[in-house]
């Protein structure tokens, strides 16, 4: 049953987001290399996220679908910028060449670039085209802005860069993967309920709940970085340590992180108890992402 409603949800994601990319104009090779990185195969976690948590307050998905694929190309202009040269200098994202191995370096700039004005292009067009619903998109927007900025996302990278090759406490790991990578889970979580219509003692609960499953996320990436198999990972194993990086396992070790991700996960669904059965794909969907291979 799970299994079926998020494959359900990850093709009405899909399908919009090709929706959104149906674009026939010059100069093409823009466009071209924003889809080739947007359709390299994700698992579109956080729009699913988000569709989730609109669904828990009984919101109207379709109205959650635009936010939900707005965050989905943030998430995929940054990981084009990730894979730069100038950040982690990787060759391969999702088994695939990324995007400046297929396209140059500046074209990929420049696609990341387009999906970053795109995704807030889809997220204002959506206000206008609906009135009625403008307050609740519009605190969408703020949350998704604030996180993908130098209060989230580009904050947290500031720090991934400029950690590398030196030593962290778990208190500064943890502000790093924090704003890198559960800024957008939590705003994805966040989003989708406001979107729905709930009130701020939900949200406040929910984004405890996101902040608990992002840390698990990152941690579980980190442990997939040393035991994971190339083939299913879609990169190169072990390229944390090749590049210097700080991550959980080098602190804590693999066994005690493998048992941080269990616990931070169990805690995470614990606060889903207040929403009773209506949470139910939800507490689903944090026990799918501690067992996955990728």
């Amino acid at each position: 049953m799970f299994k079926e409603q998020l494959k359900e949800k990850q093709q009405l994601i899909e399908k919009e987001l090709h929706r959104i990319l149906e674009v026939e104009e010059n100069p093409q090779i823009i466009y071209e290399a924003m889809k080739y990185s947007v359709f390299a195969g994700g698992k579109r976690l956080r729009p699913v996220l988000c569709l989730s948590s609109c669904e828990l307050f009984e919101g109207d998905i379709k109205k959650a679908l635009p936010v939900a694929c707005a965050i989905e190309l943030i998430h995929t202009y940054s990981l084009i910028h990730d894979d730069l040269p100038a950040m982690d200098n990787d060759d391969l994202r999702r088994g695939k060449p990324t995007n400046h191995k297929v396209y140059g370096e500046a074209i990929a700039i420049l696609a990341g670039d387009g999906l970053l004005n795109l995704a807030f292009e889809v997220l204002i067009r959506h206000a206008l085209e609906n009135p009625h619903d403008y307050q609740r998109i519009l605190k969408a927007t703020n949350e998704i802005a604030r996180a993908s900025g130098c209060k989230g996302m580009i904050g947290g990278q500031v720090v991934d860069i400029l950690s590398q090759n030196t030593k962290l406490t778990y208190e500064e790991l943890k502000f790093m993967h924090e704003h890198k990578t559960g800024a957008l889970i939590e705003a994805s979580v966040c989003a989708g309920a406001y979107i729905a219509g709930a009130i701020e003692e939900d949200i406040h609960a929910l984004r405890e709940y996101a902040s608990l499953i992002g840390l698990a996320f990152q941690i579980k990436d980190d442990i997939l970085d040393v035991i994971g198999e190339e083939e299913k990972l879609g990169k190169k194993v072990g390229s944390d340590r090749e590049k210097g990086k700080v991550t959980f396992v080098n602190i804590f070790g693999l066994k005690k992180s493998q048992q941080m991700v269990v616990e931070l996960t169990q805690k995470a669904i614990e606060i889903l108890d207040r929403f009773g059965e209506k949470a139910l794909f939800l507490k689903e969907l944090s026990n799918y992402l501690i067992e996955r291979v990728n």
